[in-house]
């Protein structure tokens, strides 16, 4: 499969693809918003990245007691499960004079629920499609993720300006539970991958399967940790440069729009293994630059070519699915997806952390040289070789 036609003429590509980009711009005018009024009311650049990205921590929690749900629920009522509790989420959020406690009690437990979502997700798009169209079909979401990102931080900056925050996160719910209609009427309803109820034993069985194996070790670390540190870097938009943070956040999407398009359907798969190592710089490299605390132009500028660099998560991923078994495929996928987003909000905090007690600019340049360490640190690890399934 190499051609987008093909890829939505593949029955249920299209309403997954439709309830993904809901999703995402719902999520980030939600968490523009949020971390908006959070900046507002405590003026605590630690707090606005934690607001916008600590929850992600919380997934650390559901992929070490719930992953095995990934495989073992119906895909259509889980995912249309989710976005109903994601709504609900932002609705609270909503309430107005909320305590900070409170909103990030309620962070805590929506980032729980929300890390069995991606192996929900992307295990059901590795049944939907074929093994060849599996990375041009997760190019697309990611695709989606990049353009919603654009869209959703440029509604979400204009949508607070105009109306107020609490409104926009009102309008963020609103969203999910559409998300959550399309899924109900454009998803099939398919039984689960996986025989046996979810459970913590079975969580911690497959874990320990997938990690056991040394070559998917080394991928899953390079999934997680420089991307997490750069993820760290992006938190601070907003205390670096509140009146503009909205524009770095949608050119930050925009490169990886960029770099999605040309590795998921312009690069041949023979140029694959030898792109991941530079794509795996790219992503830190110009990050270096607000060293020099730059000019707004130049600052978009680095972090748009940065963004492209994402895109070396798509050869990793197609490279872990060739090195698991299809019984674990969405257990692997929400894995991944749990220890990205746990890394990024530990990225979030340790960003905040260093920015309180220094500066935004420093922050950034601290956590860009954390992730080419990190990169360097696993590169003979992640050597091409001959993939081999290790079960």
């Amino acid at each position: 499969m190499r051609t987008y036609r093909e890829l939505f003429a593949t029955k249920e590509f299209a309403p997954l693809f439709a309830t993904s980009t809901l999703q995402v711009v719902a999520s980030t005018i939600g968490n523009l918003a949020l971390g908006t009024l959070v900046f507002e009311a405590t003026g605590s650049p630690l707090l606005s990245a934690l607001a916008m990205f600590g929850p992600l921590l919380a997934q650390v929690f559901g992929a070490t007691l719930l992953m095995s749900a990934a495989d073992r629920l119906p895909p259509r009522m889980a995912l249309s499960g989710l976005a109903v509790v994601f709504g609900l989420g932002s609705a609270v959020q909503a309430v107005p004079d909320l305590p900070i406690a409170v909103r990030f009690a309620v962070l805590v437990v929506v980032g729980v629920v929300a890390s069995v979502g991606g192996g929900v997700r992307y295990g059901l798009l590795n049944e939907i499609l074929t093994r060849d169209g599996f990375l041009l079909g997760r190019s697309v979401l990611n695709m989606a993720v990049g353009g919603s990102q654009i869209a959703g931080f440029a509604a979400g900056g204009l949508l607070v300006a105009l109306l107020t925050p609490v409104q926009t996160l009102l309008i963020s719910a609103a969203l999910e539970f559409v998300a959550a209609l399309v899924v109900l009427v454009g998803l099939s309803k398919r039984p689960p991958r996986a025989a046996g109820r979810p459970s913590v034993a079975q969580t911690w069985q497959g874990n320990s399967r997938l990690w056991a194996s040394k070559p998917r070790r080394y991928v899953f670390l390079a999934l997680w940790v420089p991307n997490g540190l750069i993820v760290g870097c992006e938190s601070l938009f907003v205390s670096y440069d509140p009146g503009r943070a909205g524009v770095l956040f949608a050119f930050a999407a925009f490169g990886m729009l960029i770099g999605d398009t040309l590795i998921g359907r312009f690069v041949p798969a023979g140029w694959r293994p030898r792109l991941g190592a530079p794509m795996r710089l790219l992503l830190a490299v110009p990050y270096l630059v607000f060293f020099t605390d730059p000019p707004i132009g130049v600052a978009v500028a680095a972090v748009t070519l940065a963004s492209v660099g994402y895109a070396a998560g798509l050869l990793l991923q197609e490279r872990l699915m060739a090195l698991t078994p299809d019984e674990l495929s969405g257990h692997a996928l929400g894995l991944n997806g749990s220890g990205m987003m746990v890394m990024q909000g530990v990225g979030a905090a340790v960003a905040g952390s260093v920015a309180q007690f220094s500066s935004p600019a420093t922050a950034m340049t601290v956590l860009a040289v954390a992730s080419l360490a990190v990169t360097l640190a696993l590169a003979p690890g992640l050597r091409p070789g001959p993939a081999e399934v290790s079960a």
